[in-house]
Formats: C-alpha cells, structure tokens, sequence
C-alpha cells in the first residue's frame, strides 16, 4: 500500500455455543469448528520473500500498489548451506514423567513439507468437555516454537495460533508420548504509505485490511484495524484487499493483495494528495482570523470537512474545491486546486 488473542481461562458465550454443539456430535468435529474459526477465509502486485531466509532490508519502490523485499519476520540468523527443509523440532530432551502424567509434543510450520516455525506462536491446551458453567477450560498455554505440555491422560484439544492465522486439534493421550506437528499455512503483511517519493509519517496514516478482493460487494468488517506504518500483520494465506486513509479527509486508496504460505509482503500504498492549510485574512498574508468556521466541499457540493479555527489542517485529495468560511456573521467563499504533493495555505479574503 495485524490476531487477537483467545482470552482468560474460558471461551466467550458465542464460543461455548458452537463448541459445545460439536462436542455433542464428536470431538473431531470440534476441531474443525476451532479451525473454522480462526482460519479466516482468503490484487495489488507486490513482491515477496521468505520468513525463513534472513534477508537485508531494502526500501520498497514507490508506485500505485508496488512492493519490494523486506526483512524477515522471525529474528534472523547467520547463513547457512541451503538444505531442503526439515521436520519442526518436537522434545529436545524428555523429561522425567511423573506417574498419572503424560508428554504431548508439539511444533508448527507453514504447510506440508513447508519450513518450521520458529516464532510467533501462541499454544493453548483446552479441556475437550465443558466444566459445569459451560466452559471450555484453558488447561495450559506456552509461547514456544515447539513446547512439551505434561498431560494427565485423556482428551484435549489443542489450538496454535500465528497472528490471525491458526490451527487446532483434538488431541487423545494415553500412556505414550505425543508429538504433533500443526500445519499454518499463514504469511505476514507490512505496510506503509508515501505521497510521491516521500514517505507519509507515522501517525498520519491508517490501514484496514478485509478478507477477499475489494471488488466483491458483500459488506464485510475489517480483520485489522488502525494499522500503522511498518506494522507486521501476520494473516491465513489468501486474498485481502487494504484500505489506506491519509489523514482525515478524502485521501483513501483500496488495494488488493494476495498472502503466500511464509512470505512476508511489503506494500507501499501512493496517496495523490496534499496538505492544506486554511487562512481567513483581511489582506493577503495577513493575519488569520480566529473563531472560523470552515466547510471544504467539491464544486458538485459534497461536503468534505467541516472544521472550526484560525489554521485548520487538512489532507486532500488532488482535485478541485469550494471552500466556505463563515466569521462573525458574515460569509466568504473561494474556489481552488490541490495538486499532488504540493503543501501549501489556502487565503480566503474577506473583501
């Protein structure tokens, strides 16, 4: 031109619902349920590179929707020979089991036969029956890349999640050690928006990202919102499309993107716009007059913002507008152009 965590110690009301519907039927099925859930279903061109290899960080290209090499999302090492990738470590070293306990060992990567994981990663491990409230009891929960849970035997269900991407199953211990490896397919998004060849601030531009392609009609709410510059997003593989509002005002951009399996993409969004400030003055450049009150709209009459002071600040996109201001009873108006990065005042006379 990024995943909420499952909270507390219990699943929400909407969560035990479904839940417990599957439970009913089978625990299989409830796995399927918690994937369904946090898999969220999946074009500005932009290119990618792998989570895997380290790379140097380049500075992506400017242009309508372009992007360009980035750094890796998981912290990078020192190089190695290539080799075909390997099978995500389980249990480095067993540790004594108790009597009445069981090991379940578990790891992650980006897809069959894809590269492990190594960061990022959120572990849960759920009771597979709901307590007497209804909850889905939160049994344990660890932040490695491949944790060794000690279980008492019995039905579990376990659920990894990478960002807003995930993956769950129903897990059956009994007397042996378990190893699992989960399957996530997911990869990351970064963001930022320029006008030109300058970089727009942070802080002075927002990002949505929504599921699908913004040429699909179906009304949609965001997956991420209020993402900001250099915000890595790590999402399910598929297709998305960004919002990008510069400022306040009408400067917005819609792209598509598409995620791949351990890729992350940097987007560079081009905003044609420009800041304008607004001065009500006696005398060309003269003193702005305080307690304005300002309505900028197009020469069709849509109203684009209304504001209230002596140099009001806003972001606009290239075209042409009518610009009202109404000071002590009286009312001034003038017409004027804004034209891509060109920040400039805009006087409006009061004679």
């Amino acid at each position: 031109m990024v995943g909420r965590e499952l909270g507390g110690r219990a699943l929400s009301g909407l969560w035990r619902g479904a839940i417990a519907a599957h439970v009913a039927a089978n625990l299989a099925a409830m796995a399927l349920f918690f994937m369904a859930l946090f898999l969220l279903p999946t074009s500005s061109p932009a290119q990618v590179h792998s989570l895997v290899a380290p790379q140097s960080v380049t500075a992506p290209a400017a242009g309508p929707a372009t992007g360009s090499p980035g750094a890796t999302i998981v912290a990078p090492t020192p190089p190695a020979p290539p080799a075909p990738p390997a099978a995500p470590p389980l249990a480095q070293a067993a540790p004594a089991v108790p009597a009445g306990q069981v090991l379940l060992a578990v790891a992650a990567r980006y897809g069959q036969n894809a590269a492990p994981i190594s960061a990022g990663l959120i572990w849960r491990v759920y009771a597979a029956k709901p307590d007497a409230p209804g909850n889905f009891r939160l049994i344990k929960e660890d932040r490695g890349a491949a944790p060794t849970f000690m279980l008492p035997p019995g039905n579990y269900v376990v659920h990894a999640s990478l960002g807003l991407a995930s993956a769950a199953k129903t897990i059956q211990l009994r007397a042996d050690t378990v190893r699992e490896v989960f399957d996530i397919p997911a990869g990351g998004i970064r963001l930022e928006g320029r006008v030109g060849d300058v970089r727009i601030p942070l802080g002075q531009i927002t990002f949505e990202i929504f599921t699908g392609s913004q040429f699909n009609a179906s009304e949609r709410r965001p997956i991420a919102q209020n993402v900001q510059t250099g915000d890595v997003v790590l999402l399910p593989e598929g297709t998305y499309y960004i919002v990008s509002n510069y400022g306040d005002g009408n400067s917005v951009v819609r792209s598509d993107v598409h995620i791949d399996p351990g890729k992350l993409t940097d987007i560079v969004v081009t905003h044609r716009a420009a800041i304008i400030t607004l001065k009500l003055v006696n005398n060309p450049s003269g003193e702005a007059l305080a307690n304005t009150q300002w309505t900028v709209s197009t020469p069709g009459g849509d109203v684009i913002k209304e504001s209230i002071g002596a140099f009001p600040r806003l972001v606009l996109a290239e075209g042409d507008y009518h610009i009202i201001a109404r000071n002590e009873g009286r009312t001034y108006q003038r017409d004027f152009k804004v034209i891509t990065g060109v920040d400039r005042e805009v006087e409006v006379l009061t004679r």
